[in-house]
């Protein structure tokens, strides 16, 4: 099961945390996340995820990596740069171009007696402020969604691993 919270900054910024337990440890977990290729695997089908820049990729700090896929039927290219990279450890992804005013996704792994605790934290504004307001309902259960696809699909595949 993947926990999900939500919360907001003093700026307005949105917030959502993840945490799911994973049977590796976190170097396992990490090498997992550095194959770019994986995301599709996690991502759920309707979003129509689709990596356009050539594989393999070489992935560190200041990598670009470009992605088209769909939301709410809405197909969209979204460009992402690697922020920080520190294998094992963490990483941060933050859009350059896409359908956010801003969005920055840290990963951490630690170690646990189980394995790994993996947490995803999604710090997000949505376009078009004021009247975005209006949009934050559903997109908050579109991430919940996504999130919890993912968190469950990264069970799934690091537990038959074992």
């Amino acid at each position: 099961m993947t926990d999900i919270e939500h919360g907001t900054l003093a700026d307005g910024t949105r917030v959502l945390e993840t945490t799911t337990q994973l049977p590796q440890p976190p170097g396992v977990a990490f090498e997992f996340f550095a194959n770019a290729e994986n995301l599709e695997m996690i991502t759920p089908p309707e979003l129509a995820f689709q990596i356009l820049t050539p594989t393999p990729i070489a992935i560190n700090a200041g990598t670009i990596i470009d992605y088209r896929l769909r939301l709410f039927g809405v197909p969209f290219r979204w460009r992402t740069r690697i922020a920080i990279w520190e294998p094992q450890v963490e990483f941060v992804d933050e859009q350059i171009r896409g359908p956010y005013r801003l969005w920055r996704h840290r990963h951490t792994f630690a170690r646990t007696d189980e394995g790994t605790r993996m947490t995803d934290r999604v710090e997000y504004r949505l376009p078009l402020q004021p009247f975005s307001g209006l949009a934050a309902p559903l997109v908050t259960r579109q991430l919940d969604r996504i999130f919890s696809y993912r968190g469950d699909a990264i069970r799934r595949i690091m537990t038959a691993q074992r």
